[in-house]
């Protein structure tokens, strides 16, 4: 088994996985419907492409697990989702803030990720960053007419953006596997990601009146252990409620 790339593999499903059900949990509570049926989508893009990297990386274990194995049988310290992903959806800012910078982060990341040497990671990220370009431009949308909207929803906008920020730093952090993905040719260095993804970020900050946190003071000081399966006890809670079912009921089907 090639672990290095099953770990990746792993950090590149668990991510969306663990961020499409944060998001569920907004269906039929959205702000208005249109909005509703709009995160309820994104929240089923991510699903699905977290089940196409989970099921590469079931491939590449030749364990016999599938992308359900993977999903509902495994502890937390086994997930490798980024912190930021785990983050609860507190009000509506909180989860706008928190969708904008990942979806950011993970266009730029999938942008690189068509250019993989392994032909199957590069399907995937072709495949996906059609539906991602969609997530930045809504997620980016939301945060502007929230910002620059009322009083209350400008000052509810930055503290979501100041406090989902302490978390965007182990977005670009590379560890040994990043790097050895990287010299292969398979992934990419996250650090090469944050001039693009803080750029991006700025200028929609900027036009929703918001204040950009000082991004290399909260670089240093950022919140980081998810993508090893050191994660906050928010994700036990979600792993509870969507794992409940399949461990309950093993071998179930439809």
């Amino acid at each position: 088994m090639d672990k290095s790339l099953f770990e990746y593999l792993l950090r590149l499903g668990d991510g969306n996985l663990v961020l499409s059900q944060r998001l569920v949990a907004w269906t039929g509570h959205g702000p208005i419907l249109e909005e509703d049926l709009a995160l309820t989508n994104t929240a089923l893009d991510l699903l699905g492409q977290a089940r196409l990297w989970l099921t590469l990386a079931g491939e590449v274990e030749g364990a016999g697990r599938d992308e359900d194995a993977l999903a509902y049988l495994r502890d937390a310290p086994e997930f490798r989702n980024p912190l930021l992903a785990e983050r609860p959806n507190g009000n509506y800012a909180d989860t706008m803030a928190r969708q904008y910078f990942y979806d950011v982060w993970h266009y730029f990341l999938l942008r690189n990720l068509q250019q993989s040497k392994d032909e199957r990671v590069a399907a995937i990220a072709a495949k996906s960053i059609k539906e991602v370009t969609y997530h930045v431009r809504r997620s980016a949308d939301l945060v502007v007419r929230l910002g620059d909207g009322t009083d209350e929803s400008h000052a509810r906008m930055q503290a979501a953006v100041d406090e989902a920020w302490r978390f965007t730093g182990e977005l670009f952090t590379d560890d040994d596997i990043d790097r050895d993905m990287a010299a292969r040719g398979i992934g990419c260095a996250l650090a090469s990601l944050r001039e693009p993804w803080l750029a991006h970020v700025r200028e929609v900050l900027e036009e929703a009146t918001l204040t950009v946190p000082d991004d290399a003071q909260s670089f240093h000081a950022a919140q980081r252990g998810g993508r090893q399966g050191r994660h906050t006890e928010e994700l036990g809670y979600v792993l509870a409620e969507m794992q409940h079912l399949h461990r309950a009921y093993p071998g179930a089907t439809w």
